[in-house]
């Protein structure tokens, strides 16, 4: 009889894992990976409220006004212009 194998997670052949297509030379990676995210959500998960609809995350939040002061953005100019390098920074991998 034929013993399992190990169960390995397959790889989606049309979504890459974000690390694998970003340039790690990048110096918005290196922010985001500098940063200690855990102190902006201590801090300001006190403003959110438990109750209504669910609150964004507040990395998504910080990460987001991040870019818009690093690249002198407007709200307007911040949607819809979003790179893979962009999306590490305010949500991971």
């Amino acid at each position: 009889m034929l013993k399992n194998s190990p169960k390995k997670q397959q790889l989606n052949l049309f979504h890459s894992p974000l690390s694998q297509i970003l340039d790690i030379n990048d110096s918005l990676i290196a922010l985001a990976d500098a940063i200690d995210w855990r102190i902006f959500e201590d801090n300001f998960e006190k403003h959110y409220s438990k109750d209504g609809r669910p609150a964004k995350p507040i990395r998504l939040m910080v990460g987001i006004l991040l870019l818009k002061q690093i690249e002198n953005l407007s709200d307007e100019n911040c949607k819809g212009r979003e790179t893979p390098t962009q999306t590490h920074l305010h949500e991971g991998d």
